[in-house]
């Protein structure tokens, strides 16, 4: 069956799996069973969020276990939901069984949604309603996580809340450009706080605000409470505003910067050399960030203000440190961490250029700025991405590399003990889904805390039965693959970005307008930036900090060629698992496996795509027209290659419409535009190709 464009959302709206019910399980003698007279009460008087759990738990127990429970206002048994302020801290949740009854209770209304995900989690992994008699505290080690929409940018329905509480996220972020104003345009933006809030789930505002005034300026107070303070009088519901160096440039008299927005910092044409301001540690920026702070407390005193360094994570720790000393101490620092990590192949460093799973451990960056952060009395939060998705494919839903996440997980946790690291920005504009990742993550990041290869084992066998263990060593390989991945700029900005729709540009500009050889990527009109962030005319981007393309480009192949290796094992081990699985888990099984085959197709095009680049530039500088023929013959033969890897990637997009979209792109990688890279690719082939095979033969015919 194929989906058409967007059907994704019908499936990601409906987050209480049908079929759990295993009909062979038997209850142990300390379980309770939960049958068909049973109800859920609560008292006359509860207030929305019990009666809303209410109502979730009897969607669950239809859905996943075929019982259509009742609900009883005003009764006290069964399943009870109530409100308890004794717990210990905000958000934390209790459930209570006994051989008569369940109790469920929460600190809060973010408490008392959380109890009843806590109870349903407890169940899908016993795959039968029985819970073991307990009585168990539940609070969260990590506090707020933050997502975007998975949906669509600032997309957030009342079952994509629920979706996020059932994953174990607690607060949104919206890309704010003015009152109910976003980057992609009107939002009721209050709207979605209130309702947002009725999930326990805060948010957050990411500011795009106007933020171009020096804070020494005569106006300056004025201009930031028309922006800042306007901002938060306007939307006093928001827990807070997130800022970014990028987007929040300003005029800074630091000379060791242009002093001048990025895009003006050009002089008759030639670039300036320094960096702009919202790319650099700024002496005066944190001066900038207390006007701004002081603008959004005027409106709101306990709004939390968030400041994000990755832009100048490039920098030395002597430099950052002279930043943090001088923020001020209310102020949440945010820390990415993957980016700037740094691996060695082959004697050559590689450096991770931005957001990536490879990265099982942080880097100097994250290390660094967290424990600084921490000398300096400063809060902390990460951007982590433990909801699963990175940059490594951008038209993936998540990573499905459950022990690569657990490693990372692991190394967070470390920060959370050492350094105070207890807020995580879970997933940037590229959305996420409810998968094993989150799962894991839900489980980790609370108290007590779940051993997470124990955990995961647990997860394994309630989605695969039998065929658990065959699943297990199918992550295992795919987790292993990833530490293989290449990160750099010009793949995760070009095959990794879009997957097998990537085009494949021919060199040699063969043309009578003298024109350029990169081309526009295909894509909405209305996306947030569709195409813009698709680099279609592939080449290293170098950086100091790794060997140029021409050196690292060989080893780069030969990790890609091991990465492919082991992603098909994982592919022939996730076939077994799924063929061992009990019929009714199948088709869930199956979605991850046509993504997993669906991210083949992608290295390959990624793994093609460097090799059309050497060969390339093997032909260009060839020493005479014999051997150039002969890498022309290999570009052709590669071409044609990749438009079969291509082709053999369209039955995976047809089954899911969540492979080839990302939420700011909107559809890069579906199957037309996988169609319009054949169609592209072939022009090449017997346009480009077929002119340049003329010139080198009427070359040849010279002597040369």
């Amino acid at each position: 069956m194929s989906e058409k464009n967007y059907d994704f959302r019908m499936r990601m709206d409906h987050f209480h799996r049908p079929g759990m019910l295993d009909s062979e399980a038997r209850p142990d003698a300390d379980e309770t069973v939960i049958s068909a007279n049973w109800r859920i009460s609560y008292d006359a008087e509860a207030s929305e969020d019990v009666i809303a759990t209410a109502k979730d738990l009897q969607d669950f127990f239809l859905v996943s276990y075929e019982l259509p429970l009742i609900i009883a206002p005003g009764a006290k048994d069964g399943i009870y939901i109530s409100r308890d302020d004794t717990l210990p801290s905000p958000g934390a949740a209790k459930v209570d069984v006994t051989e008569k009854g369940i109790a469920l209770s929460g600190r809060d209304v973010k408490g008392v949604r959380f109890a009843g995900v806590v109870l349903e989690d407890m169940i899908n992994l016993r795959e039968a309603p029985f819970v073991k008699q307990c009585s168990l505290i539940k609070e969260r080690l990590v506090t707020p996580r933050i997502l975007h929409s998975g949906r669509a940018i600032d997309d957030f329905t009342n079952e994509h809340l629920n979706a996020m509480l059932h994953a174990g996220f607690d607060a949104i972020a919206i890309f704010v450009k003015g009152p109910d104003m976003t980057n992609t345009g009107h939002l009721d933006i209050n709207d979605v706080i209130r309702r947002a809030a009725s999930y326990g789930i805060e948010t957050y505002l990411y500011s795009y605000l106007p933020a171009y005034k020096h804070p020494d300026d005569a106006d300056a107070k004025e201009f930031f409470e028309n922006v800042y303070t306007r901002i938060m009088e306007y939307h006093n519901g928001a827990a807070g505003v997130m800022l970014v160096g990028e987007s929040a440039q300003f005029p800074s008299k630091d000379p060791h910067t242009t002093g001048k927005k990025y895009s003006e910092s050009v002089v008759d044409g030639i670039p300036d050399p320094k960096p702009a301001p919202g790319w650099y540690p700024c002496y005066d920026y944190p001066k900038w960030i207390c006007m701004v702070r002081d603008a959004i407390r005027k409106a709101k005193p306990d709004a939390k203000v968030i400041f994000n360094t990755y832009n100048w994570g490039w920098t030395s720790e002597e430099l950052r440190r002279s930043f943090l000393e001088k923020m001020p101490k209310d102020v949440i620092i945010q820390i990415t961490y993957d980016i700037f990590s740094q691996k060695e192949r082959e004697g050559l460093p590689f450096v991770a250029m931005d957001y990536t799973a490879s990265a099982a451990k942080p880097g100097f960056y994250f290390s660094s700025e967290c424990r600084i952060a921490h000398e300096c009395g400063l809060p902390i939060l990460s951007t982590a991405n433990t909801a699963g998705m990175t940059w490594d494919i951008g038209v993936i839903p998540y990573e499905p590399v459950p022990q690569q996440w657990i490693r990372r997980f692991k190394e967070l946790d470390y920060a959370r003990v050492n350094w105070g690291l207890t807020r995580f920005y879970d997933t940037h504009h590229y959305g996420w889904w409810p998968s094993v990742v989150c799962d894991l993550g839900k489980a980790f990041f609370q108290s007590p805390q779940e051993d997470p290869e124990e955990y995961l084992a647990k997860l394994a066998k309630r989605d695969a039965g039998e065929g658990a263990k065959l699943l297990l060593e199918a992550w295992n390989t795919w987790s292993e693959a990833i530490n293989y991945l290449t990160p750099t700029n010009e793949d995760q900005y070009g095959p990794l970005r879009v997957g097998p729709a990537y085009p494949l540009i021919f060199h040699p500009n063969i043309t009578r307008q003298m024109g350029k050889k990169e081309i526009a990527f295909p894509a909405a009109p209305y996306a947030h930036f569709g195409g813009r962030i698709v680099k279609t005319l592939y080449q290293p981007y170098e950086n100091i900090n790794q060997a140029p393309g021409a050196i690292r480009y060989p080893i780069e192949l030969r990790s890609l060629d091991k990465l492919i290796e082991l992603w098909q094992e994982g592919i022939r081990l996730y076939e077994a698992a799924i063929n061992a699985a009990p019929e009714r888990k199948r088709e869930h099984l199956s979605w991850e496996l046509n993504m997993g085959k669906f991210m083949l197709h992608a290295f390959k095009t990624c793994r093609n795509t460097k090799q059309w680049w050497l060969l390339n530039q093997a032909m260009i500088h060839a020493p005479n027209t014999k051997v150039a023929l002969e890498r022309l013959d290999e570009i052709e033969a590669l071409a044609k290659q990749e438009i079969q890897n291509a082709q053999e990637a369209i039955p995976y997009v047809q089954k899911d419409s969540r492979l080839g979209w990302e939420p700011s792109m909107e559809y890069v990688g579906d199957e037309w535009h996988i169609n319009w890279k054949i169609r592209q690719v072939n022009s090449v082939i017997n346009g480009d190709i077929a002119d340049y095979r003329k010139i080198l033969e009427n070359t040849a015919k010279a002597g040369f």
